[in-house]
């Protein structure tokens, strides 16, 4: 009985010395996480830029690379300098429908500004209830851009405006046909005059209250950016991870920098879908150049999160599924496609910047917890009464 005792007395000190190595084991690993964290939180909120870890980039992506940061203060060409008269005449116009054949259709139909200034649809609806064949592109903070639609056919704001007028799936009318009916609304002699200094109505002066209006249609500072400037404490844990993963491990940095969140270039990340059904040529179509087949513009990420569904076709639903299709490099695209486009052979070949990332499960919530700190507070935007 004794010997048994005995045994059990030994078994007991054994299993609490496991037990006192395995707890001070974990909260060795608690402690060495929470400095790291205190450690990642005092250098991406102190402010200064050049205190960060340095990125994790592709040798390719580093000629266009510039550090995530703050929006800075938007810029209007010599051509068409602002103006509060010019850009109410614009917010006019792009909440009107008469810009368009059927009179039902303005620029705020797919850029709403009570869903993230799109849609939220996959495909829009324009004339006669055709349906789109592209995502329709947020134009929050578009000024910054240096290119627009997803393939950079227009390289300035004046020159877009005119193109979802007079498409035939989106407004449906002819520029002058649409500046020819607003010069018969009387209602619009004040606004052009205060805005141009006469009555006249052109299609060229429409275009460029338009392009003023967009330009100031820009993100207040998000949870990101008052982080960055020395809130330490608005971030969560995984809030601060997502931030260092997008930057290192994720490799989002890559084509998501600058504080426009784009490196305003166009790749090619196999969603083209060369040789089937719903194949898009991307930039080629703008270009022509074989070597932009398949190529789209990198998006800015600043209120992704309010913005969806992704990509050009609008086929990602969820932050989460974007993120996994970036962390699993796009497998279920073949490396090279190819397709024959008015008798010409075209080839598509993914980006090597997308490839395997074997992202945790842990680290895609991180992620996506980063992400939606990118967006800041909807604003109310004030719809104009339309001129009679």
């Amino acid at each position: 009985m004794k010997n048994v005792l005995s045994w059990i007395l030994v078994l007991f000190l054994v299993v609490s010395l496991l037990h006192n190595c395995l707890s001070n084991t974990v909260q060795k690993e608690i402690n060495r996480k929470k400095a790291f964290l205190d450690h990642l939180r005092t250098l991406y909120s102190s402010g200064d830029v050049s205190q960060w870890p340095k990125p994790i980039l592709d040798p390719e992506s580093r000629p266009t690379f510039s550090e995530i940061g703050h929006l800075p203060e938007i810029s209007f060409p010599e051509n068409n300098p602002y103006s509060a008269e010019k850009e109410l005449l614009g917010r006019t116009l792009f909440f009107d429908p008469r810009l368009s054949r059927s009179n039902q259709i303005a620029c705020a139909s797919c850029h709403d500004p009570e869903l993230g200034w799109c849609d939220n649809r996959t495909f829009s609806f324009g004339h006669d209830r055709q349906l789109g064949s592209r995502n329709a592109m947020s134009i929050l903070n578009v000024a910054y851009a240096r290119s627009l639609f997803w393939d950079g056919r227009a390289k300035t704001l004046e020159e877009q405006s005119q193109m979802p007028i007079q498409d035939e799936k989106e407004m449906g009318e002819h520029i002058d046909i649409a500046a020819g009916k607003i010069s018969r609304i009387k209602g619009y002699e004040v606004l052009f005059e205060k805005a141009f200094g006469d009555k006249t109505v052109s299609k060229d002066r429409i275009s460029k209250a338009l392009a003023a209006f967009e330009r100031t249609v820009k993100s207040t500072p998000s949870k990101f950016d008052l982080f960055i400037d020395g809130k330490s404490d608005i971030y969560t844990n995984d809030e601060l991870m997502g931030l260092h993963l997008f930057r290192t491990k994720a490799q989002c940095m890559n084509c998501h920098n600058s504080g426009y969140f784009s490196n305003h270039q166009f790749e090619n990340i196999g969603t083209s879908l060369m040789g089937e059904k719903g194949e898009d040529l991307g930039r080629y179509l703008a270009t022509k150049n074989p070597e932009d087949a398949g190529k789209f513009r990198v998006p800015g990420l600043r209120e992704v999160s309010r913005t969806g569904p992704w990509f050009h076709n609008g086929s990602m639903k969820t932050l989460a599924e974007v993120i996994r299709f970036y962390s699993r490099g796009n497998p279920e695209h073949f490396q090279k496609r190819s397709t024959v486009h008015d008798g010409i052979i075209l080839q598509s070949e993914k980006s090597g910047m997308v490839r395997m990332l074997e992202l945790s499960d842990e680290e895609i919530y991180q992620l996506e917890a980063f992400l939606k700190t990118l967006s800041s507070e909807p604003e109310n935007s004030r719809v104009p009464e339309l001129p009679k």
